[in-house]
Protein backbone atom coordinates (compact mmCIF):
# COMPACT_ATOMS: atom_id res chain seq x y z
CA UNK A 1 0.00 0.00 0.00
CA UNK A 2 1.24 3.76 -0.92
CA UNK A 3 0.83 6.26 1.75
CA UNK A 4 0.14 9.83 1.48
CA UNK A 5 4.44 10.80 1.35
CA UNK A 6 4.76 8.54 -1.31
CA UNK A 7 2.19 9.20 -3.98
CA UNK A 8 3.89 12.84 -3.07
CA UNK A 9 6.71 12.10 -4.06
CA UNK A 10 5.75 10.30 -7.24
CA UNK A 11 3.30 13.48 -7.83
CA UNK A 12 6.61 15.40 -8.11
CA UNK A 13 8.83 12.96 -9.76
CA UNK A 14 5.57 12.88 -12.61
CA UNK A 15 6.41 16.83 -12.78
CA UNK A 16 9.63 17.02 -13.36
CA UNK A 17 11.78 13.66 -12.37
CA UNK A 18 15.10 15.50 -12.50
CA UNK A 19 14.68 17.32 -9.26
CA UNK A 20 17.34 16.71 -6.81
CA UNK A 21 16.56 14.65 -3.70
CA UNK A 22 17.00 17.39 -1.61
CA UNK A 23 13.98 19.25 -2.98
CA UNK A 24 12.00 16.54 -2.98
CA UNK A 25 12.25 15.87 0.72
CA UNK A 26 12.15 19.59 1.72
CA UNK A 27 8.28 19.75 -0.31
CA UNK A 28 6.97 16.42 1.98
CA UNK A 29 8.56 17.02 4.68
CA UNK A 30 11.18 14.11 5.00
CA UNK A 31 15.08 13.90 5.34
CA UNK A 32 16.95 13.38 2.27
CA UNK A 33 17.87 9.70 2.96
CA UNK A 34 14.20 8.70 3.67
CA UNK A 35 12.94 10.05 0.92
CA UNK A 36 15.82 8.03 -1.33
CA UNK A 37 14.90 5.11 0.73
CA UNK A 38 11.39 5.14 -0.66
CA UNK A 39 12.25 5.94 -4.10
CA UNK A 40 14.12 2.74 -4.62
CA UNK A 41 11.44 0.65 -2.61
CA UNK A 42 9.09 2.08 -5.20
CA UNK A 43 11.35 1.00 -7.96
CA UNK A 44 12.00 -2.36 -6.69
CA UNK A 45 8.25 -2.49 -6.51
CA UNK A 46 7.79 -1.71 -10.11
CA UNK A 47 5.58 1.03 -8.82
CA UNK A 48 8.09 3.70 -10.69
CA UNK A 49 9.03 2.17 -14.19
CA UNK A 50 11.79 4.30 -14.93
CA UNK A 51 12.49 7.47 -15.92
CA UNK A 52 12.56 8.94 -19.71
CA UNK A 53 13.76 12.14 -21.64
CA UNK A 54 11.30 13.80 -23.44
CA UNK A 55 12.34 15.33 -26.50
CA UNK A 56 10.80 18.32 -28.90
CA UNK A 57 9.47 16.10 -32.04
CA UNK A 58 9.99 19.12 -34.08
CA UNK A 59 13.66 19.28 -34.00
CA UNK A 60 14.01 15.84 -34.51
CA UNK A 61 11.41 16.09 -37.92
CA UNK A 62 9.20 14.06 -36.45
CA UNK A 63 6.00 16.20 -35.33
CA UNK A 64 3.58 14.68 -37.90
CA UNK A 65 1.31 12.23 -35.72
CA UNK A 66 -1.44 10.14 -37.05
CA UNK A 67 -3.56 6.96 -35.38
CA UNK A 68 -3.61 3.83 -37.82
CA UNK A 69 -6.14 1.30 -36.70
CA UNK A 70 -5.09 -1.94 -38.12
CA UNK A 71 -7.55 -5.09 -38.48
CA UNK A 72 -5.68 -8.38 -38.46
CA UNK A 73 -6.56 -12.39 -39.46
CA UNK A 74 -7.45 -13.80 -36.21
CA UNK A 75 -4.47 -16.25 -36.57
CA UNK A 76 -2.15 -13.78 -36.45
CA UNK A 77 -3.28 -11.26 -33.80
CA UNK A 78 -0.14 -11.30 -31.95
CA UNK A 79 2.67 -11.58 -34.09
CA UNK A 80 1.12 -8.86 -35.99
CA UNK A 81 1.51 -7.12 -32.50
CA UNK A 82 5.17 -7.93 -31.68
CA UNK A 83 6.40 -6.61 -35.19
CA UNK A 84 4.18 -3.62 -35.20
CA UNK A 85 6.36 -2.76 -31.72
CA UNK A 86 9.58 -3.43 -33.62
CA UNK A 87 8.64 -0.22 -35.99
CA UNK A 88 10.87 2.72 -34.96
CA UNK A 89 8.33 4.95 -35.49
CA UNK A 90 5.37 3.43 -33.96
CA UNK A 91 5.42 4.90 -30.22
CA UNK A 92 2.07 3.01 -28.71
CA UNK A 93 0.42 -0.18 -29.50
CA UNK A 94 -2.69 -1.18 -27.77
CA UNK A 95 -4.59 -4.34 -28.81
CA UNK A 96 -8.15 -3.07 -28.89
CA UNK A 97 -11.72 -4.43 -28.64
CA UNK A 98 -14.13 -3.81 -31.28
CA UNK A 99 -13.73 -4.39 -35.32
CA UNK A 100 -9.61 -3.32 -35.00
CA UNK A 101 -7.25 -5.26 -33.45
CA UNK A 102 -4.71 -2.74 -33.01
CA UNK A 103 -4.76 0.82 -32.60
CA UNK A 104 -1.33 2.56 -32.74
CA UNK A 105 0.40 6.02 -32.68
CA UNK A 106 2.98 6.81 -35.05
CA UNK A 107 5.58 9.49 -35.48
CA UNK A 108 7.01 11.06 -39.26
CA UNK A 109 8.23 13.58 -40.41
CA UNK A 110 5.53 14.53 -43.31
CA UNK A 111 2.64 12.72 -45.19
CA UNK A 112 4.66 11.30 -47.57
CA UNK A 113 6.75 9.37 -44.88
CA UNK A 114 3.55 7.84 -43.52
CA UNK A 115 2.54 7.15 -46.72
CA UNK A 116 6.09 4.95 -46.73
CA UNK A 117 5.48 3.74 -43.48
CA UNK A 118 1.93 1.85 -44.35
CA UNK A 119 2.98 0.98 -47.67
CA UNK A 120 6.46 -0.57 -47.35
CA UNK A 121 6.02 -1.48 -43.90
CA UNK A 122 2.41 -1.54 -41.71
CA UNK A 123 0.52 -3.10 -44.49
CA UNK A 124 3.50 -5.80 -45.72
CA UNK A 125 3.19 -7.34 -42.22
CA UNK A 126 2.09 -10.80 -42.85
CA UNK A 127 -1.91 -10.73 -40.89
CA UNK A 128 -2.31 -7.47 -41.83
CA UNK A 129 -5.21 -7.56 -43.65
CA UNK A 130 -6.34 -3.31 -43.52
CA UNK A 131 -6.22 -0.20 -42.18
CA UNK A 132 -7.47 2.98 -41.54
CA UNK A 133 -5.57 6.02 -40.70
CA UNK A 134 -6.27 9.10 -39.04
CA UNK A 135 -3.72 12.39 -39.20
CA UNK A 136 -3.63 14.62 -36.20
CA UNK A 137 -3.89 18.08 -37.26
CA UNK A 138 -3.22 19.92 -33.68
CA UNK A 139 -2.62 18.34 -30.30
CA UNK A 140 -4.26 19.65 -27.24
CA UNK A 141 -2.93 17.39 -24.54
CA UNK A 142 -0.02 14.84 -24.76
CA UNK A 143 0.88 13.22 -21.85
CA UNK A 144 1.98 10.00 -20.15
CA UNK A 145 1.22 11.09 -16.26
CA UNK A 146 -1.03 9.11 -14.38
CA UNK A 147 -3.31 10.95 -11.97
CA UNK A 148 -2.43 10.70 -8.29
CA UNK A 149 -4.95 10.76 -6.04
CA UNK A 150 -4.54 11.75 -1.95
CA UNK A 151 -5.51 8.57 -0.02
CA UNK A 152 -8.01 10.05 2.53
Amino acid sequence: MIDSISLEILAILQEKARIPNVEVSRQVGLAPSAVLERIRKMEKQGIIHGYEVRLNPELFDRAHIAFIRIITASTATKDVGSALSKISEVQEVHYIAGEDSYLIKVRTSNTKMLGQLLCDRIQLIPGVVSTKTSTVLSTVKETSRIPIQQLP
